[in-house]
């Protein structure tokens, strides 16, 4: 700003030049010039050397330092000459916490931190620079989206916006950010809910390869109220394996096959998938057996994979889970006093205390606490076996120590214990892969359980009678859900280069002896039909080997040749439309890649990446094994859902509308799912995962498929 003086008039002496210390530090980490303000009814006088501020501060001498004292709060601050008042106009403008909104003020009416603010801009405008000061419509917009796009990433409650702290905290970090309330934040979140909703559909109508869906119901325990949600499950054009929750709907009762299957086939249609759809992966209810049955009815069989044959794909984890309870339920009693025993020393934190102090005694290195399983989650059952045995010789000194205490296990039970413990070892690991969140390809299921197959056959030539029992009832239960997963799983394992008929093979001799070529036959004619029906396709997509030859020809060729090499387009129809019963007659491209030798068996084998960088060898058989590897062989992807939702639909938030509860939970999806791309950590993270950089601790938590 300029001052005026008459000519008369002295000349004022020189200013000295100011410094700034660490207080006359605006917010961006520059110095800022204090603001001089003119006298503009007093012409002719000097050049004002006092700051309107001083209305607010009193000068104080203190141990021989000029100290300005604030009128408000009382605090100290540097008041000499030399150190400026930017410092003491900040404090007023925004640090003072007893100082009235007029006071920030000056004389002229105008916001002290706006002339500051406005001061810096002009500098940094002068030498081309953007200035981070400069805080206009389009800034607190895009701070809005923020604010809205973390609260959905990770799952912070709505009312955080109303939080004292974090309001403070903001308006320290920009102050011109104008703070919104809960219902333009849900606004905001479901602005964005909308956006990416519309970019996540075109991905997927897009994509050239089809879509397998998953599904499950859950209730929220806090409010009784039920949710379906539906997962997608496809593989990009960029060959990766990709997931996308694309509802999660209030269910209303009743939950039967009518309901389910109206609001699977509503979402089917909204996104454009029905007619793209390979598979839909459920668990073994029978409202979803009634449910598939009137969905298969629906669709048009036309466009699913050979008429349907494999739409409905019964989850393995889940299959697991019932041949390893009929197992369980002929142990009953045999492991009831290490349960019981178990109970009464993890009921109280007392009895806790004397466990682990006998344990210590006994010299027992492990510091794995006990834990309770759940009777119908068979490996919490073997979580607790697996734990309680490594203090086998702790529990008969704890009869010394506790009058209550009764029920120690036999030697028996602990003989018991350790055989169910032996046994269902691998098919914990099993399960482990089957409830993985990585969501492997479907050709990983087929070894595990195969093996699973083998394991229980041995059992049946166990020298101990609980043992055979045991195998006798699990494989009755096995063989009754096999087939419902054995065309998929075959088919993947095919399909995968390091294995193709080989693996098949092996297996199915040893398990179904002299029957495993009829076996094997199955499973080729059941490919030789999928081949053909891809054939097919691509000629009616108008994607064959005559076109693609025609695309490198002259223009100048005649109708007459056009119409010769369709005949001929026709021809290689029929004869491939033969396959199934000619197979063995013709050079397919089936059989070109099931003669070639089989990939070298890495365990980091990339099977999309072979198929993608194979596709001109075999372009039918990528076509169906982009199909094929995507289907999920189990529901943990959409179950994986619930976990997030039992955070979200927490007490505190059982009020939330349920529309926007399913903006924050496919919100959340698919911001995840877009940084995956990005150098960060993509695990979804959310306020419950506070933990200290150093703390470890060991979970015993248990994921379980049920």
């Amino acid at each position: 700003m300029s001052t005026t003086s008459t000519a008369s008039a002295p000349a004022p002496a020189p200013r000295p030049p100011t410094s700034t210390t660490s207080e006359s530090q605006s917010l961006f980490g520059e110095e800022v010039e204090s603001v001089l303000v003119e006298n503009s009814q007093q012409q002719g006088t000097k050049r004002r050397t006092t700051s309107d501020v001083w209305n607010h501060f009193k000068k104080k001498n203190i141990d021989g330092k000029v100290k300005a004292q604030c009128n408000y709060c009382g605090r100290l601050m540097a008041g000499a000459s030399t150190s400026g008042t930017t410092h003491l106009k900040l404090h007023i403008a925004k640090s003072c916490p007893s100082a009235p909104r007029e006071a920030s003020l000056s004389r002229e009416g105008t916001d002290i931190r706006k002339q500051v603010l406005v001061k810096q801009h002009n500098r940094t405008r002068s030498k081309g620079i953007s200035s981070p000061s400069v805080f206009n419509e389009e800034d607190q917009k895009a701070s809005r989206r923020d604010l809205a796009r973390m609260v959905i990433l990770h799952e912070y409650p709505l009312a955080i916006v109303d939080h004292v702290g974090f309001r403070d905290f903001v308006g320290g970090l920009r102050s011109n950010f104008k703070i919104v309330g809960r219902n333009t934040l849900k606004r905001d979140i479901k602005k964005i809910y909308n956006e990416k909703k519309q970019k996540t559909m075109v991905e997927i109508d897009k994509n050239a390869s089809k879509v397998a869906i998953t599904t499950d119901l859950w209730t929220a325990n806090n409010s009784k109220r039920s949710f379906m949600v539906i997962t997608t499950h496809y593989i990009s054009d960029s060959w990766t394996l990709e997931s996308r929750v694309i509802r999660f709907i209030r269910m209303p009762s009743p939950h039967d096959k009518f309901s389910l299957s109206k609001i699977l086939l509503e979402c089917l249609a909204d996104w454009n998938i029905d007619l793209k759809l390979s598979a839909i992966t459920v668990d073994n209810a029978s409202n979803n057996d009634g449910m598939m049955k009137l969905i298969s009815d629906k669709l048009q069989a036309s466009s699913l994979i050979l008429g349907g044959k494999l739409l409905h794909v019964r989850c393995a984890a889940h299959i697991l889970n019932l041949v390893v309870q009929e197992g369980l339920n002929v142990i009953g009693d045999g492991i009831e006093k290490v349960r019981s025993s178990v109970y009464f020393w993890s009921q109280s934190p007392k009895r806790t205390e004397i466990f682990e102090k006998i344990s210590r005694q006994s010299h027992i290195a492990s510091t794995k606490e006990l834990v309770l399983d759940c009777r119908t989650r068979w490996n919490s059952t073997y979580l607790m076996l697996s734990t309680a045995l490594i203090y086998k010789d702790v529990f008969p000194r704890l009869l010394c120590c506790e009058p209550q205490y009764q029920s120690a296990p036999t030697n028996r039970d602990w003989e018991v214990a350790q055989i169910v413990c032996e046994k269902l070892g691998y098919f914990h690991k099993v399960t482990e892969l089957l409830s993985g969140t990585a969501y492997p390809t479907a050709n990983h299921y087929f070894p595990s359980v195969f093996q699973l197959k083998m394991e229980l056959n041995q059992w049946l030539s166990s020298e101990d009678e609980l043992v055979k029992k045991m195998a006798a009832k699990m494989l009755a239960k096995f063989d009754k859900y096999w087939s419902d997963v054995h065309d998929i799983m075959s088919l993947a394992i095919v399909l995968d280069p390091r294995y193709k008929l080989m693996l098949l093979t092996f297996f199915f001799n040893k398990m179904y002896g002299s029957k495993a070529n009829e076996e094997i036959d199955k499973v080729k004619n059941l490919l030789f039909e999928l081949f053909a029906e891809y054939v097919i396709e691509n000629i009616d997509r108008g994607v064959n080997y005559s076109q693609a030859l025609s695309s490198t020809s002259t223009s100048s060729t005649t109708h007459e040749h056009d119409d010769t090499m369709r005949d001929y387009d026709l021809f290689v129809s029929n004869a491939t439309t033969n396959i199934g019963q000619r197979g063995r007659e013709i050079i397919s491209e089936f059989e070109l890649y099931t003669s070639e030798k089989v990939a070298p068996r890495a365990e980091q084998f990339d099977v999309l990446g072979w198929w993608k960088h194979n596709g001109s060898k075999y372009p039918t058989l990528q076509r169906i094994a982009r199909d094929i590897l995507a289907i999920p062989m189990t529901t943990v992807a959409s179950e994986s859902a619930f976990s997030t939702s039992g955070r979200l639909l927490s007490p505190h938030r059982s009020r939330l509308h349920h529309d926007t509860l399913e903006a924050l939970m496919c919100g959340q999806n698919w911001l995840w799912s877009e940084l995956k791309g990005v150098p960060i950590d993509a695990t979804i993270q959310n306020v419950l995962d506070d933990y200290e950089e150093n703390e470890v601790e060991e979970s015993h938590a248990m994921e379980l498929s049920d």
